[in-house]
C-alpha cells in the first residue's frame, strides 16, 4: 500500500509572494531612479543619498498602506459572502445542498454520486464545503491584509537598501553609474529569483524586470539633465 505523502504547490504562497516581489522591485526600480534623477541634475552625493532614504521611507509606507486597504478590501468581501452563506445554510439548507450537488455534477460526478458527495460534505461541515466549492475561497489563497502590507513594506525596504549603498560605496562623483549597474543587478537576480519561485523561466523573468527598471532609470535621468540644462 503507497504511503500518504505531503504535496508541496507554488500555490500556496501565493499571497505572500506576489506582494513581496511587487514591494522589492517597486523598492529597487522606484529608489534607483529616483536617486539617479536627483544625481543628473548635478546634485551632491549628500543630496542624492537623502533623495534615497527619503524614497525608501515614504515607497514603504505607501505600499504597506496600499497593500493593506486592497487586500482588506477583498477580506471584507470575502467576509460578507461568508456570511451571507451562513444565512442561506439556515434558512434553506436543501436548496443550498442542491446546489452543491449541481456543482459537483459540473465537474464530472453522476448525480447520484454528486448528490452523495454533497450530503456528506454538508453533514459533516456545510459551511466550509460552501466556501470552498461555491465561493472558491480556500486557506491558501484567503486575503490576509496585514500579512501583505508587512511583506510590501519589508520588501520594499530591502529592495531601496541596494541603490543606497551603492551610493555610499560608489567613489566620488560616480554615483549614477554605481547605482545603475548595481540595480540592474540586483533586479536580474531578482527576477530570476521570482521566476524560479512562481515556476516560470528564470532568464525571461529576469530579462524583463531589468528592462523595465533600466528604462525608469533612463527616463529619470533624462528629466535630471533636462532640469540641470534648465538651470
Amino acid at each position: 500500500m503507497p504511503h500518504p505523502h505531503r504535496e508541496w504547490h507554488r500555490s500556496d504562497r501565493i499571497g505572500w509572494l506576489r506582494a513581496a516581489v511587487l514591494g522589492a522591485n517597486d523598492g529597487v526600480i522606484s529608489t534607483a531612479s529616483l536617486m539617479v534623477g536627483v544625481a543628473a541634475t548635478g546634485a551632491t552625493p549628500a543630496a542624492v543619498l537623502t533623495a534615497g532614504i527619503a524614497g525608501l521611507a515614504a515607497g514603504a509606507m505607501s505600499m504597506a498602506a496600499g497593500e493593506y486597504v486592497s487586500v482588506q478590501s477583498q477580506a471584507d468581501t470575502e467576509r460578507a459572502d461568508i456570511a451571507r452563506e451562513t444565512r442561506e445554510l439556515e434558512q434553506q439548507p436543501e436548496l443550498e445542498q442542491a446546489e452543491l450537488t449541481a456543482i459537483y455534477r459540473q465537474r464530472g460526478l453522476d448525480p447520484q454520486l454528486a448528490r452523495q458527495v454533497a450530503e456528506q460534505l454538508m453533514a459533516k461541515d456545510a459551511l466550509s464545503a460552501h466556501v470552498r466549492d461555491e465561493l472558491g475561497i480556500t486557506e491558501a489563497l484567503r486575503a490576509r491584509p496585514v500579512q501583505a502590507a508587512l511583506a510590501s513594506a519589508g520588501s520594499f525596504a530591502a529592495g531601496a537598501v541596494v541603490p543606497i549603498t551603492a551610493t555610499l560605496l560608489a567613489p566620488t562623483g560616480q554615483s549614477a553609474a554605481a547605482i545603475s549597474a548595481t540595480t540592474v543587478l540586483a533586479l536580474l537576480g531578482l527576477g530570476a529569483v521570482a521566476a524560479h519561485a512562481g515556476g516560470s523561466p528564470r532568464l525571461r523573468g529576469a530579462m524583463r524586470v531589468a528592462f523595465w527598471g533600466a528604462l525608469a532609470m533612463a527616463i529619470t535621468a533624462v528629466v535630471g539633465r533636462l532640469f540641470h540644462t534648465a538651470v
